[in-house]
């Protein structure tokens, strides 16, 4: 059985993966595409990046309705106006790659997350990390909709709230920007778009869970297993994508 054309089979483990992967972020700031995208890649490649993507902008919206405290807008200004030109490379590359191309490309990008944020190393926040930042998010968020760990690597020792709400604004618009451009690059398939809409209640029972965990479930430990969770769907969409 189908719907939209894909199977009801996938539609619920990538459903299943959009919830866990939005809980992920109501803690830590990010997650939604480290834990959706290679599933997406894994089930139904011919889906990336634009479902990705499109629940990448949705998810922000529920954080910021209830968090929009200590938003770093200088750094902001430096990193978003950098992911415009960085968006324009992604939608080159989505445009010339194939399918399993840009699945080796999630792998390869999840597999380097979750190793700068396993192992975790201090980079200073100033103009020239901010713009380099949002110039790589633009570039790997358009190709791969995994654009969060170059912020983020920046924005990981600064308090928990202002990590949430300063990459929440920074999804926001970082994916409408991709989603745009993808749009004017004639790669933006309407069926994608429904797909999406379909599984955007994923997305918010995710931010709803999100919500209820936070400040119960220690951080190190939640994110210890989702890293180890999106390692594994790396290796495997990374091995499916080369085969």
């Amino acid at each position: 059985m189908e719907v939209l054309g894909i199977s009801v089979v996938a539609l619920v483990v990538i459903a299943v993966a959009f919830v866990v992967g939005a809980a992920v972020q109501g803690v830590v700031g990010l997650g939604l595409g480290l834990v959706g995208a290679p599933v997406v890649g894994l089930v139904a490649p011919e889906l990336m990046p634009v479902v990705p993507l499109s629940l990448a902008a949705l998810l922000p919206l529920f954080t910021l309705l209830g968090e929009r405290h200590d938003i770093d807008w200088r750094g902001l200004a430096w990193a978003l106006p950098a992911r415009i030109p960085g968006t324009w490379l992604g939608v080159l590359l989505v445009g010339a790659l194939s399918a399993d191309a840009l699945g080796v490309g999630v792998g390869l990008m999840v597999l380097f997350s979750v190793a700068i944020t396993w192992r975790a190393v201090r980079v200073p926040i100033n103009r020239g990390t901010l713009v380099a930042a949002g110039l790589a998010s633009g570039v790997t968020g358009t190709a791969t909709s995994i654009g969060g760990p170059p912020l983020a690597l920046l924005y990981q020792h600064r308090p928990a709230i202002q990590i949430r709400t300063t990459l929440a604004v920074y999804f926001l618009l970082g994916a409408l920007l991709s989603v745009l451009g993808l749009a004017w690059a004639g790669e933006l398939p309407t069926r994608d778009l429904q797909v999406a809409l379909l599984l955007a209640p994923a997305v918010a029972a995710g931010a709803w869970l999100g919500a209820r965990l936070r400040g119960r479930v220690a951080e190190d430990r939640m994110r210890a297993a989702v890293l180890a969770v999106c390692a594994v769907s790396a290796v495997a969409l990374l091995v499916k994508s080369l085969a």
